[in-house]
């Protein structure tokens, strides 16, 4: 039977690295070759190339009508990236051509679009995909269909007078019980630039100002939030990546942070130019306020793919610009951040009633814990990012020399 002679059907890119997938940008050339085995001689009417890239988001929300009626409403939009059709193998007066038993290797190459595309993702409610489809025709046969999917990342330069500014703010809070004030507590924070990469350290200046009758621990986070945009509805799905706890603030004392020093995990790059999926980074200083809600002071963070090159005087005459009432003192040795705490205990009440009443903004998702591995879920990339994301710390300490914070 004709099923028979057919061995191997395989898509195999072209890679500098055979074990490693490869990785393209927009502009590159995407190259390889279809392989098939035969074991005998079989007929082929064609053998042809699709390929495709899409931005999909897709989720489902129940509504009620009445206290006895509910319904589903869905949500779905897609943006097209890549189209692509090759033929690879078809006769031109539409005959059959006859290929003996044996291997046989079929080459492609086609250009990815000039225009900026978007770095692959996979999300809870979305994903931005890009694949190579060969179809073989054969007479007498169902068509055999094979599909391999590829890793587009985007480059983001961070040496840019945008990403290279300073990120600063100061606010503050008044503790109250009733109608009874106890006093305000204030936070100025700063950062060095607001474009990092994957696995650097980022220093975080602050200043806590206690000026109630309580003790307050302050803390600061990274955040990721991925935003899914459908039929002018968004869903958000927002998770905690990494942490930093300080050390006890007394009631009518001061803490100064002279670097304190959180590190990024191997994340994915923000993604900022697709209509319909975002992901964005936010570095969270908070306070846990007694008797209100939480103070949280947040700067923007973009995460870039090229990391920063050693200009030696950049950050001094960069953050020269702005100023900030804080001692800028050497950078601290990194500390080993704790695991990531939930979402909620990083939002504020205020913020989570504001995100609840806003329409067309439905209800938030904040559940912020890693259902899955870091690499799978928090930028889920189908594959490994490419070198610049290191994932060895640059000062490994041993096991029993880490910095821990005792008040968390």
């Amino acid at each position: 039977m004709i099923f028979d002679k057919l061995k191997k059907f395989d898509i195999v890119f072209d890679s500098p690295e055979v074990d490693s997938p490869p990785v393209f940008s927009s502009g590159d050339v995407v190259s390889g070759r279809v392989v098939l085995e035969l074991t005998a001689e079989s007929k082929v009417a064609s053998l042809k190339l699709h390929a495709e890239g899409f931005a999909k988001v897709h989720w489902t929300e129940s509504r009620s009508a009445g206290s006895s009626t509910a319904y589903t409403q869905n949500y779905s939009d897609e943006v097209e990236y890549l189209n692509r059709r090759e033929v690879l193998l078809q006769a031109d007066n539409g005959e059959l051509t006859t290929l003996p038993a044996g291997k046989h290797e079929f080459p492609f190459s086609f250009q990815l679009p000039e225009e900026t595309l978007v770095t692959s993702f996979e999300g809870k409610h979305g994903s931005i995909r890009y694949w190579v489809k060969v179809k073989l025709h054969r007479p007498w046969a169902t068509v055999k269909k094979i599909k391999k999917e590829f890793t587009v990342i985007e480059p983001i330069d961070i040496n840019t007078p945008a990403l290279l500014a300073p990120q600063a703010g100061t606010k503050d809070k008044m503790a109250r019980v009733w109608y009874r004030n106890f006093g305000q507590v204030s936070v100025t924070a700063k950062i060095d630039r607001k474009g990092y990469t994957p696995g650097e350290v980022i220093p975080v200046f602050a200043e806590f100002d206690n000026s109630t009758s309580r003790s307050v621990v302050p803390k600061a986070y990274i955040t990721q939030t991925q935003t899914f945009i459908a039929r002018g509805t968004m869903k958000q799905k927002r998770s905690v990546v990494a942490t930093l706890c300080g050390d006890v603030v007394g009631a009518r004392r001061r803490e100064t942070w002279h670097g304190r020093a959180i590190k990024i995990p191997p994340v994915g790059p923000s993604i900022l130019q697709c209509r319909i999926i975002k992901v964005e980074y936010m570095l969270r200083v908070c306070v846990d306020v007694p008797g209100t809600s939480k103070l949280c002071l947040e700067l923007p963070l973009v995460m870039g793919t090229i990391p920063l090159h050693p200009f030696g005087s950049r950050t001094s005459s960069v953050s020269s610009q702005y100023s900030v009432n804080l001692e800028w003192l050497r950078m601290a040795i990194p500390e080993q951040p704790e695991p990531p705490p939930d979402y909620s205990s990083v939002v504020t009440e205020e913020e989570a009633q504001q995100c609840n009443s806003v329409a067309p903004r439905p209800a938030e998702d904040l559940s912020g814990i890693l259902e899955r591995p870091l690499m799978a879920f928090v930028q889920e990339f189908r594959f490994r990012p490419p070198p610049v994301y290191s994932e060895i710390d640059p000062n490994p300490q041993p096991f029993n020399m880490r910095p821990r914070c005792m008040t968390c």
